[in-house]
């Protein structure tokens, strides 16, 4: 193979590597609607599921599995989703992707993303010395959503009772 054909192959792989990376997009879709599978998480919950309800009612109802070998419940046909409770009532859920806010923001996203959509969004550093994530508290009345980063980019998004996501913030407790 001569030098010219490999510095040639060489370049076509590092194109295709380079195109093939990256996060996932984060731009809104036309009509506000996502695509394919993408669900939103609001500041009311989910589209089944509504901050404030109990254990009970969404075992009742179905939505809430809690005898599968899990951390704790799980909601029926969210695998990405974990939900927190205090005093029987849903508070909280940890969202992964391919749940996105109804501005966009999901687990991926740049982090001026969420300054650029939320701009009231809160600061709040992880304590020094932890291997915890730096948020940014996204509030709306009493709702927030809590976006977990690197510095770069968005790692998980929590969304649920804005008193319930700071001291969780704060306390540093995960969904289990």
């Amino acid at each position: 193979m001569k030098l010219r054909q490999f510095a040639f192959i060489a370049t076509l792989l590092t194109a295709a590597s380079i195109a093939g990376s990256g996060v996932p997009p984060t731009r809104s879709i036309p009509n506000g609607r996502p695509a394919g599978n993408v669900e939103i998480i609001d500041l009311n919950g989910l589209s089944n599921i509504e901050f404030g309800t109990t254990e009970d009612e969404l075992t009742r109802r179905g939505i809430l599995r809690t005898s599968l070998d899990a951390c704790g419940p799980m909601l029926a046909g969210h695998d990405t989703v974990s939900p927190v409770f205090v005093e029987d009532k849903l508070v909280l859920l940890w969202v992964g992707d391919p749940m996105r806010t109804p501005e966009g923001i999901t687990a991926g996203s740049p982090v001026h993303e969420v300054w650029d959509r939320y701009p009231e969004v809160s600061r709040l550093r992880a304590p020094q010395g932890t291997h915890r994530l730096d948020g940014l508290l996204a509030r709306n009345g009493d709702r927030a959503y809590l976006f977990l980063h690197d510095g770069r980019t968005v790692r998980k998004t929590i969304a649920g009772y804005a008193d319930w996501a700071r001291r969780l913030f704060i306390e540093g407790i995960g969904p289990c």
